[in-house]
């Protein structure tokens, strides 16, 4: 296994590693992440029951339970109905998480400075929680990249550029690919040099992606449920989000509050470490 290339990222939740002192713990560490139940080629790669990855030589796929204990192995709470897509050279990796919201409307104009400004509203509640939480802290630096909807792919992609509490820039890269039925979340995990490479594999990898037969977004019918929101409140939180339906943005960065800016994120140097150390296969 070559070196984990990843500084950080964050966007809906928090991934921080926990940096243990002792070498036995680091080997510890790696030893459980590397004997983790990950798929390779020619498997494919089952994304709960509504989607599906297809692999490729060089990409490993988590189920629910091992992405589980792979955040947890990183200092994070464990999730259900999570999954994991990485290269075997875990340069990058994504996590996959299903949202069954109903059917987003794809018609609304986004406004980048607009949104910017609700996430940095954001970010002051979500520090404020995690200084509280004794958490590391990310700060709202700005777009590294605009957000932008792909209306062939139903793919809407943004990434926002964070501070860390240590001075280094962390980049959060974020996709959400629409259903029928709901939005596929997707957080690719990236350093900021690598980014521009990373991404392109993450992109590469994503045309393996589709959502099983019955649930594409093409697939929706009279009487499906919608969602009560669009594509702008998709960047900028999850429940709390029907109050931007009708598209004014104002005041929603105090309702979604922690949950967007505090939610998905970072690995830290302490991979650059680990994996640095020793080669190995999927188990």
């Amino acid at each position: 296994m070559n070196r984990l290339n990843i500084l950080g990222a964050a966007s809906g939740l928090i991934l921080f590693f926990v940096v243990g002192s002792a070498v036995a713990q680091d080997d510890q560490v790696l030893k459980e992440i590397t004997n983790l139940p990950w798929q390779s080629y020619p498997a494919t790669g089952a994304i709960g029951t509504t989607a599906r990855v297809s692999l490729t030589n060089d990409l490993w796929f988590l189920q629910a339970a091992g992405t589980s204990r792979f955040l947890e192995l990183n200092g994070n709470p464990p999730r259900s109905d999570n999954y994991t897509l990485a290269p075997s050279s875990l340069d990058w990796f994504a996590v996959f998480a299903f949202d069954s919201i109903g059917y987003v409307k794809d018609d609304e104009q986004l406004d980048p400075v607009e949104l910017l400004r609700v996430l940095r509203e954001q970010n002051v509640a979500s520090a404020a929680e995690r200084r509280r939480l004794q958490l590391p802290v990310l700060t709202v630096d700005g777009w590294a990249v605009p957000p932008h909807y792909d209306v062939e792919t139903h793919r809407l992609e943004w990434a926002v550029r964070l501070m860390a509490d240590d001075g280094h820039p962390v980049v959060n890269y974020t996709v959400r690919l629409l259903g029928r039925a709901g939005v596929m979340n997707a957080i690719l995990v990236s350093d900021l040099q690598n980014l521009s490479a990373n991404v392109q594999q993450f992109k590469a990898a994503l045309r393996g992606f589709d959502f099983v037969p019955g649930q594409k977004y093409a697939e929706f019918r009279q009487g499906d449920r919608v969602a009560e929101y669009g594509l702008a409140a998709l960047i900028v939180g999850g429940a709390a989000a029907a109050a931007a339906k009708s598209g004014a943005l104002k005041g929603l960065g105090k309702l979604v509050g922690i949950a967007v800016v505090g939610g998905l994120a970072a690995i830290g140097a302490f991979f650059k470490r680990l994996f640095g150390r020793k080669d190995s296969q999927p188990a």
